[in-house]
């Protein structure tokens, strides 16, 4: 049953304020382990926070067993009215700089509000002022973490650790993602106009275009996930590598399949060839954004590629 704060006597403020410390702090420890191999700089900031965290609990641990003796009772963020129910961002599988700042802020800004409201609510004036004293070092923090980035922008680390995140992203997330709508795209031309220029039929060439999409998309996703474990190529998780190259294979293909729900071949055809310009010139940007590779160079490779695989389907349907 949640109990409203205003219920609680001065011991079990003293408790839930211990329960509070801890639980931020182990918070704060698993922001600095995820954030440690691309953001080293801020996870010691974030390590310091959570050594902060951890004095405050051993005063107010202090406090409570002066006054009430050895025993705590467990006293938790949501067994209270008026906590925010915050979403774990801590488990989600990217972490960014952004969104831990932002949540370090949020449980600061709480916590201190929390300890303005508890320290009018004590009547021993040593509780009373340790926990005024916590309010005011919960609002320092917000300000340390603020100054901290400044410093961090500033002297360029912020700079190095944004190219080591952008360097990681990319390997573990756009390359098998661009390889995967680079085949989908690509491979898949063949079999669907080969079908549609066969058939003249819409709908067998849709078939034929949904069957090489998802086919190309599970087999490019067991073999991406297959290929490397990431232990030291540093490429990730083989089951988000996989499923980001499967679903990419498979959107890649299903684009210029899509069309061919239009019942009339002909149209269906013109928005098809519409679409596989345009999913050409995605991955052309990509490859230039992302891989470095010159704008004329990236559109050249993957549109030569394109059309020469979309000129065999053709060439073959109609034979």
């Amino acid at each position: 049953m949640v109990k409203s704060f205003y219920d609680l006597n001065e011991k079990d403020v003293l408790a839930l304020a211990i329960s509070l410390e801890e639980e931020d702090g182990k918070i704060y420890g698993e922001f600095a382990e995820r954030m440690r191999p691309i953001y080293p700089k801020t996870a010691a900031v974030v390590d310091a926070m959570r050594e902060e965290e951890s004095g405050h609990r051993h005063q107010l641990t202090e406090i409570y067993r002066q006054k009430f003796g050895d025993y705590i009772p467990l006293i938790r963020r949501h067994d209270m009215k008026g906590f925010v129910n915050r979403r774990p961002i801590w488990l989600n599988r990217i972490l960014t700089v952004e969104q831990v700042r932002n949540e370090i802020g949020s449980m600061e800004l709480e916590t201190k509000r929390f300890y303005e409201a508890a320290a009018q609510k004590s009547t021993s004036a040593p509780v009373r002022q340790l926990l005024n004293d916590l309010a005011q070092e919960e609002s320092k923090h917000v300000k340390l973490a603020e100054e901290l980035e400044k410093k961090q922008v500033e002297s360029g680390e912020r700079k190095q650790e944004e190219e080591a995140a952008r360097r990681t992203f990319v390997l573990q997330v756009v390359q098998p993602g661009l390889a995967g709508l680079m085949d989908g795209s690509v491979s898949t031309l063949a079999p669907v106009f080969a079908a549609a220029f066969a058939t003249r039929n819409s709908w067998d060439a849709f078939l034929v275009g949904m069957a090489a999409s998802i086919g190309a998309g599970i087999s490019m996703g067991f073999a991406e996930a297959l290929s490397d474990d990431g232990a030291l190529s540093g490429r990730g998780q083989p089951l988000l590598r996989g499923s980001v190259c499967g679903a990419m294979t498979t959107l890649g293909g299903i684009g210029h399949t899509l069309p061919y729900l239009i019942p009339s071949f002909y149209y269906a055809t013109v928005v098809a060839v519409i679409v596989v310009a345009i999913e050409l010139t995605v991955i052309s940007w990509i490859r230039h954004h992302y891989m470095d590779t010159p704008l004329l160079s990236a559109i050249f490779q993957v549109v030569l590629g394109g059309i020469l695989v979309f000129i065999t389907g053709i060439l073959i349907g109609s034979a």
